[in-house]
């Protein structure tokens, strides 16, 4: 007996090793071991090309926190943060609900509504850029459509509109999808029989369908938070963080101190700063929609 559980056990383990392992490794690999040597390298003053490099402490932090141009990116990046979350969120809930009805194309417009979060970023970013930059432009001078004729990502309070229109042109499908798998969990007889009972379309989504969709609403709070948080690809090739640095992600701040600026060991601090962000953000965000779903 005692055989058997001992030859049980080890089959369990090495079922672990054999799908669990390769995920372990990899996330030590690219994640935990990349954050140790962010962390070592952020207390000391290296330039990412020279061999030896000195011990500093927390320098390289106080002097992110005291850098205006970091500060600034900062508060670019929640403002932004802040702006597409409740975007994401508003669009990408009411796409679902309408491709939640019985509709003839339904299933094509699913399709094309999701089509644009499979195009790279980077990929978007430069093609929109086209069409920002020079297409639009063109079209507003031939036909004199004053609202277009002038470059949006030449000034600062459009192109901070354009890198939301374009960000929610490509990730709202992504939350769509969420969204809509969570509207097909809800009982249908349960909605028919709210209707019978004289409850309104209002009633019925804040009463019925919204606290039972709230586990997909964490999701796509947790993943339209950091996502939008970390953002780079897009901003690197829409803005370049123009115009004059007023577009600026933190992730593209970072790139710029790293590779630009040869100061991979400030960057690096600032990356640490930057984690810590996300993370408490996340966790905060995290644990107040566990709750809701719980009291609901």
């Amino acid at each position: 007996m005692l055989r058997n559980k001992g030859s049980l056990k080890t089959k369990n383990w090495l079922v672990y090793a054999v799908f669990v392992g390769p995920a372990v490794l990899l996330c030590i690999l690219f994640i935990f071991l990349p954050l140790v040597i962010g962390v070592y390298y952020s207390l000391r003053d290296w330039n990412g090309i020279s061999v030896s490099s000195n011990f500093v402490g927390i320098q390289n932090y106080v002097k992110a926190l005291t850098d205006d141009k970091f500060i600034g990116t900062i508060g670019f990046t929640l403002k932004y943060a802040v702006v597409m979350v409740i975007g994401y969120n508003v669009f990408g809930l009411a796409l679902a609900m309408i491709l939640n009805m019985k509709l003839k194309l339904r299933g094509i417009l699913r399709a094309v509504y999701f089509m644009p979060i499979v195009i790279g970023t980077s990929t978007v970013g430069y093609l929109w850029n086209f069409i920002i930059g020079t297409f639009l432009p063109f079209i507003g001078k031939t036909f004199g459509i004053g609202f277009f004729e002038r470059n949006w990502l030449a000034y600062p309070e459009t192109a901070f509109l354009s890198l939301v229109i374009v960000s929610l042109w490509q990730g709202t499908g992504y939350y769509m999808i969420i969204y809509l798998a969570g509207l097909q969990s809800v009982p249908s007889d349960l909605l028919e029989a709210a209707q019978i009972d004289g409850a309104g379309l209002k009633d019925r989504f804040f009463k019925i369908i919204f606290p039972l969709i709230r586990p997909s609403v964490t999701v796509c709070l947790f993943l339209s938070i950091v996502n939008s948080l970390k953002s780079f690809d897009l901003n690197y090739s829409l803005t370049s963080g123009g115009p004059y640095g007023t577009t600026q992600t933190i992730a593209y701040r970072i790139f710029l101190d790293a590779f630009d600026a040869d100061q991979l060991s400030y960057a690096s601090a600032e990356a640490v700063i930057f984690s810590l962000i996300v993370g408490v953000i996340a966790i905060i965000q995290v644990k107040a929609s566990r709750k809701k779903e719980v009291e609901m």
